[in-house]
Formats: structure tokens, C-alpha cells, sequence
């Protein structure tokens, strides 16, 4: 089938789906394969629950004209999406980073809404799956979509880049995150920067913090440069005012008072905060979106419980932002403060050397209630902190010795499901 005839048939209602459990009617089945699944095993189900046809790449499965058998599922739906994007008016905003970028997503959201009809990618839909679907939800009526990038690989955003096509791009940052994949953090600068070089392609600007020279000196003389932060040469200049416990900013003389804990998190504001300015929003629907944003899902997220204050940061850790997580819980005035840390992944050679540098900053934080999890963790002598080997082992742990009164800062990868702790505190 030519794509222009698939695109025919997606237009008739544009819902994709590749779970056969969030089938929506009408919709394009993707018949997507995995290391566990193959999804031409589940054509029949999803079309038999409302599917319009079903995307099949095996033509065993294509028994009939509901089936669109084609050379590889996945690749279909990347072109698909690419085929949507140049239909699309809209303009895209590409971010990709280390750290920062969801948070970054959902602020920039928030504000950019104020003014245009807007969406963002979806949860951390930001893959070679994701960022498809992501760029296949915006709709004709769309007028500015926020496509986060991420990558474990050399040329994946370069990649990505092919199918959003950014009118736009920012790097929130660069650190040592997905070192197996990347091999060092020159390599995590070198694949980051491949959003810089597809948009020097168009000519297109580039948003960049005005201190983060390691990165201006990476973006192509073709990109106009849109510079933030605190310098008095920036383009918008949006200065750090504090943070105890959350984040406030000044823009001109107007305070914005976030619900965002950590100074790590000015970066993030003041991000949304030059886009926002740059597509023309008035400063007081800034200050209302940002004031008004809490940060969920496992993110820089503020829990009350009975006895405890927890900031709970468990979607994701890597050296940087871990080492960032702890100053700023050394800077937070409490009496009685607690981490739990989890192991990072994917940092390849450098991971026992990494995960020792995270004791370090421990004893050095003066902060001596601190629980170790995960088995990189536990491997490595430490004669002053409890470690576990999983997170079950401190939750077990937790229920016969309550910890309470305390600001508990709670970070790992995701794979530690530390959040499971949160019931016991």
C-alpha cells in the first residue's frame, strides 16, 4: 500500500494504538514487535475490539482487507508520522537533554497554552515508538507541539529529528547519563548536539542558557541564538531569587513563585519562561502558569504524609542529578533529614566509580540518616550507611523502625521502584 493511500486511511479518524488493552475505535493497530510479544499476534483481537485495520507485517496474520500487510510494522509507523509532519502547520519545539526535560515539557506547556493551542509528548513517549505517536496525536487544529527527544545511542536524535522536524530546539543540559550506550560524556555532548545540527539544516533558532558555554559553543553559526538566564547579555533575563524549599525567580520586577523544589529546578523555569516570552505571552499569564504547575509522576514531587515531608525524585538518577539532588537537600532547613538512594543505571566502565562518588558526597553532606538500595550499591564497603539489595529489603525494613518528623529525599532509577517505599513513611 502507498503511504499516501495509509495516511487516506488514518485521516478517517487519526487514533493509533499498538496495545490491544487502549484500542480506541476506529483506530490504526500497529502490529509492533518486542523481545517478548510479536504483535501480529494480537491483529485479530484489536480489530475485533474496534479497530479500523490492523498494521501487520507477517502475511500469515493478513486474512483479509482489514489486515494492511506491509514490509516492517515499525518503520510504517515511523513514516507515517514523518508523512503527518509535512502535512502539518503547526510548529514543533524539540527538546532533549539529560535532565530536565520533562519537567521543561510540562512547564513550557503550561505556559505556551496560555495563548496557543498546544500539546506535548505524552508521559516519556520520547523513543523511536514515542516520538512517532507523539507527532501522530497532533491534530490539524494544533498550533505549537512540544516533542521531547531522548537517546541511549549515537545518531537516535538525529533520528527523531527526521520525524518531528523541530522549528525550534533546546538541550536542557548535558551529563553523564546512558554512558553504556554513549561511552562517555563527550559522547552524550556529541548525540545531544545532533538537534543543534538538524536545525542549523533550517536555519532554525536555538534556546540556550546563557552560562552553559559548553553548549553554546556547539550550536552552528546557522542557528539564531536565543539566549536566558541571569547575564545582562541574554535575550530574556530571568533571575534566580531563591529557593526555601521552592524555586522563585524574578522576571523584570515581577516574583514567580513556583511549587518546584530544588535550585537545580531554575534552569527548568527559566527555560519555559524565555519561550513563553519569545512567542509573545504576557508576563502575568507566565506567572500564572508556572505558579500554578506540581510536578507529578515520580518527579521532583512533594508528598505530606502523617508523620514525613518526602520529595520523592524516583523516575530517574544519574550522576548529575543525583549530585544535584543532595546540595540541595543540604541547603533545605530541617533538623531531621533522610535519604534513600537507589543504584544508576547504564553508566557502563564508570559505575562503581560513580555510585562511590555519591558516598562520598554523602559524608561530606552532613546529612547521616542514609539508606543505600540496589545491588551496585550494596556491593561497594561502606561502613557507615544501611544498604539493601532491593527496595522490598528497606520496605521490610521501614515497617518495624518508623522514621518520623523528617524531609526524606527519595532518587533512583527507575527500574528501583522507590516510590514503593512511600507507604511506609
Amino acid at each position: 500500500m502507498m503511504m499516501t493511500d495509509l495516511y487516506d486511511r488514518y485521516l478517517q479518524n487519526p487514533k493509533i494504538c499498538t496495545d490491544t488493552r487502549k484500542i480506541i475505535a476506529g483506530c490504526l493497530f500497529f502490529a509492533l514487535k518486542g523481545p517478548h510479544f510479536n504483535g501480529n499476534e494480537f491483529a485479530k483481537e484489536a480489530l475485533k475490539k474496534g479497530a479500523s485495520y490492523a498494521i501487520v507485517d507477517d502475511e500469515l496474520y493478513a486474512i483479509d482487507d482489514k489486515y494492511i500487510l506491509v514490509k516492517n510494522a515499525l518503520t510504517t509507523l515511523q513514516e507515517l508520522a514523518r508523512f503527518h509532519r509535512k502535512e502539518l502547520k503547526c510548529k514543533v519545539l524539540g527538546i532533549t537533554g539529560s535532565n530536565g526535560k520533562t519537567t521543561s515539557k510540562e512547564l513550557c506547556l503550561q505556559v505556551l497554552k496560555k495563548k496557543f493551542n498546544t500539546l506535548a509528548t505524552s508521559g516519556n513517549l520520547n523513543n523511536h515508538i514515542g516520538v512517532p505517536l507523539s507527532i501522530l496525536s497532533i491534530g490539524t487544529d494544533t498550533e505549537i507541539a512540544i516533542i521531547e527527544m531522548g537517546a541511549n545511542h549515537i545518531n537516535e536524535i538525529e533520528f527523531l529529528c527526521g520525524i518531528a522536524q523541530p522549528d525550534y530546539g533546546v538541550i536542557t543540559n548535558v551529563g553523564k547519563a546512558h554512558l553504556e550506550g554513549f561511552g562517555s560524556l563527550e559522547g552524550v555532548l556529541q548525540a545531544k548536539t545532533e538537534l543543534y545540527r538538524y536545525l542549523a539544516t533550517k536555519d532554525a533558532p536555538v534556546f540556550v542558557k546563557d552560562n552553559d558555554y559548553v553548549l553554546i559553543d556547539k550550536i552552528p553559526k546557522e542557528c539564531p541564538i536565543i539566549r536566558y538566564g541571569e547575564l545582562k547579555e541574554s535575550n530574556y533575563i530571568i533571575k534566580y531569587n531563591g529557593a526555601q524549599p521552592f524555586v522563585k525567580v524574578l522576571l523584570n520586577e515581577t516574583q514567580i513563585q513556583s511549587q518546584l523544589i530544588g535550585d537545580y529546578n531554575f534552569d527548568n523555569i527559566a527555560l519555559s519562561i524565555a519561550i513563553g516570552m519569545e512567542f509573545g505571552i504576557e508576563t502575568i499569564d507566565i506567572k500564572e502558569a508556572i505558579e500554578s504547575y506540581v510536578a507529578s509522576n515520580n518527579r521532583s514531587q512533594i508528598i505530606k504524609t502523617n508523620a514525613n515531608t518526602i520529595l520523592l525524585d524516583a523516575y530517574n538518577s544519574n550522576p548529575m542529578s543525583l549530585e544535584k539532588a543532595i546540595q540541595n537537600l543540604e541547603n533545605i532547613k530541617h533538623e531531621n533529614k533522610v535519604m534513600i538512594l537507589g543504584d544508576m543505571f547504564e553508566l557502563g566502565e564508570e559505575t562503581n566509580i560513580e555510585h562511590q562518588k555519591i558516598i562520598d558526597q554523602c559524608l561530606k553532606s552532613g546529612v547521616s540518616n542514609v539508606f543505600l538500595v540496589g545491588k551496585i550499591f550494596n556491593a561497594i564497603n561502606n561502613t557507615k550507611y544501611t544498604s539493601f539489595d532491593n527496595t522490598r529489603d528497606l520496605v521490610e525494613l521501614l515497617k518495624t523502625q518508623a522514621i518520623e518528623d523528617a524531609f526524606i529525599l527519595i532518587k533512583g532509577s527507575r527500574g528501583m521502584k522507590l516510590e514503593q517505599v512511600v507507604d511506609c513513611l
